[in-house]
This record gives C-alpha cells, sequence and structure tokens, in this order.
C-alpha cells in the first residue's frame, strides 16, 4: 500500500514545503495537488518548489483535465517537471468538472480526454503528436523522455472503461472498500476486455481523515460526500437509478441528496473541498463516515486494511482542514508502519 496527501492549493508556499518535507520524512510515497485554477492557485509552482525540498516524493495534479491548457503547453509543463525531478511527476486525468463548470464550460467528453491522455503521453515521451488544435506535429527535442504514468479518475462506466482501456491506474474518490471494489472491478475489466496485461494496475482510494472524536471528525470532513454527490448525480441521472451500471448505495445516496433538497444548481462550486462548506446541509454522519475516515488510529488502520483487500493500492488524504502536519505526524508514526 502506498500513502499520498492532496493539497488544495491555499497554504503559504513556505508552509507548503515544510509540509512536503514532512510527508516524505513521514514515509508517504505521493504528494498531489488539486488542479482548478479559478477556485485554488495554479499547483505548479508549488510542484517545482517542493521537488527541490524533496528527494524521494513523487508529485502530481489530483487531477488536471484537457480543457485548460493548450496540450502542447500541458506536455511541456509536464515534461519540465519530469526534469525538475528526474522523473518523479504522475497526472491525475478527469474531464473537468470543477475546473469548466465554475466558469459555466462544459467538462471534456470521454473521447477528447482519451485523446488528450495520449497526446501528452506522447510528447513527454519525446515522440511527435498531432491534434485538432494544432496544424502541424507538435514535437519537444528537449525533453528527457521520461514514462509519464496516467491515473484517471472515475465514477461512471465510460469513464471507468476509459480508465481500463489507457489508464496506468484508477482514481476513485472515496473510501468506501465495497465501492472501491465496485468501481476498480468495471476499469480492470474493461483493461482485459481491450487486451491488456493488468495485473500491475493500480487504484487510488482518495478522501479526508480525522483521527480523534468522531463528533470533531463529522464536521471536519462532511464536505466530503457532497462533493463526491455532486460528481456521482449527474452518472446517476443520465444512466438511471435502476441500472446495474451504477452501484445501488450510489444511487440510494443521490436520491437522499434529492429529498434534502440538492441537485441542479444549488451546489456552489466556490464552496468545493471546503470544510465550512453549506452545500453539506443533507450530509448525515453515516455517510461522512462511510465516505472517509474518521476515529480513533485502529480505525484508520481497520479501514485502510479493508481498502487493500478490496484492491486498492494507494490511499491519499486530502490534507484541507488546517490541521495538515497534526493528520501527517499521526498516520507517520501510527498509521503508515503497518503497511510497510
Amino acid at each position: 500500500m502506498e500513502f499520498g496527501i492532496a493539497f488544495k492549493g491555499e497554504i503559504d508556499p513556505k508552509r507548503t514545503v515544510a509540509i512536503a518535507r514532512q510527508v516524505e520524512a513521514a514515509g508517504f510515497d505521493y504528494a498531489w495537488f488539486f488542479d482548478s485554477h479559478i477556485l485554488w492557485a495554479d499547483p505548479y509552482p508549488k510542484i517545482a518548489l517542493c521537488m527541490e525540498h524533496t528527494e524521494r516524493l513523487r508529485y502530481g495534479p489530483l487531477v488536471t483535465n484537457p480543457k485548460v491548457r493548450d496540450w502542447s503547453v500541458a506536455a511541456s509543463l509536464f515534461a519540465t517537471l519530469q526534469k525538475i525531478s528526474n522523473g518523479r511527476f504522475d497526472i491525475a486525468v478527469g474531464r473537468g468538472d470543477s475546473s469548466m463548470r465554475v466558469m459555466g464550460k462544459k467538462p471534456g467528453t470521454i473521447a477528447y480526454t482519451t485523446e488528450f491522455c495520449e497526446a501528452v503521453r506522447t510528447m513527454v515521451a519525446g515522440e511527435s503528436y498531432q491534434y485538432d488544435e494544432c496544424p502541424a506535429p507538435v514535437f519537444m527535442d528537449w525533453v528527457d523522455k521520461h514514462v509519464l504514468p496516467v491515473w484517471i479518475a472515475a465514477y461512471g462506466p465510460k469513464a471507468l472503461k476509459m480508465a481500463g482501456e489507457i489508464g496506468d491506474g484508477l482514481v476513485v474518490q472515496l473510501a468506501d472498500p465495497g465501492l472501491c471494489r465496485w468501481f476498480a472491478d468495471q476499469a480492470i475489466a474493461a483493461g482485459k476486455e481491450a487486451g491488456r496485461d493488468m495485473k500491475d494496475y493500480r487504484v487510488l482510494s482518495c478522501a479526508p481523515v480525522w483521527v480523534g472524536d468522531y463528533e470533531t471528525g463529522v464536521q471536519q470532513t462532511k464536505w466530503f460526500p457532497a462533493l463526491v454527490g455532486n460528481h456521482v448525480a449527474d452518472i446517476v441521472e443520465k444512466y438511471g437509478s435502476e441500472s446495474d451500471l451504477v452501484p445501488e448505495s450510489l444511487t440510494n445516496y443521490i436520491d437522499s441528496r434529492r429529498a434534502g433538497g440538492a441537485g441542479g444548481d444549488a451546489y456552489n462550486y466556490r464552496q468545493h473541498a471546503d470544510k465550512d462548506s453549506d452545500n453539506t446541509y443533507y450530509i448525515t454522519p453515516e455517510i461522512t463516515e462511510s465516505f472517509g475516515i474518521i476515529g480513533p488510529i485502529e480505525k484508520h488502520v481497520e479501514k485502510i486494511k479493508a481498502l487493500e483487500a478490496a484492491g486498492v493500492t494507494q490511499f491519499t488524504i486530502y490534507l484541507t482542514n488546517g490541521s495538515e502536519e497534526k493528520i501527517v505526524a499521526e498516520y507517520g508514526e501510527h498509521v503508515i508502519p503497518h503497511f510497510k
């Protein structure tokens, strides 16, 4: 089991570097950064800064998308970070939900996102690639030709199929072992059907955590089910609550979300991933506990072991509540040693 953390990008740069160094010393493997350019500061300058102050930690956006940068610009950026870090850079890719919708635009299609992944992989590897926005093939002769690992964030059947067919790993924004297993099985089956060898396929579960009393943990992490519900609602709406293309427990959650008055334009993207978000008015303690990890250390170890048994290969913590150093220290001392 690998461990990672994810920053929103609102932390002071000096403190970000200090936390990255603490994360590396604590035994974590990844430091991911949110990439939603209007909601939070651009992550890539901070990634470069942290790379210079760490030796082993891997970095990447969690998640980027195909619609905010020209693909050659994105590939040049990723290749530069590969060069700076000697290959310690991955990308996780989604369709661009928060990044696009906060501007009133639509996320990328599955086909567009698929081609983006192929394009940046190819260009970072030092090979030429021609895409619609560029009339001539793009070739960068200065790159170090590192292989760029690409993770795909997915919930819906088409996105899960894409994740299995082209991804090196799947990102699931949940810490529910049963749901992680369900999503991973769909992606792996799609990869096998496409003729891929999936034995080294990776699955990343990411969620907020709280080490301590239950009530505080609920207050610190209840923003997360609201975020997940916003992502999943469109999928349930599209495929129907009676479809076997979406797990029943998620459709039930979306039904309760509607009953609570959420849906449509009710979600406030300006409070996306904010622990004090008003989007949480319909969230129950039970669903908060299911989607994240809260409680004493023993609960964290137990749930991560259940995630591991469900096929998860990396657990990443959303560090978003102001107690970042405390959480990193708790995991480094009391949780990670159970898995290394």
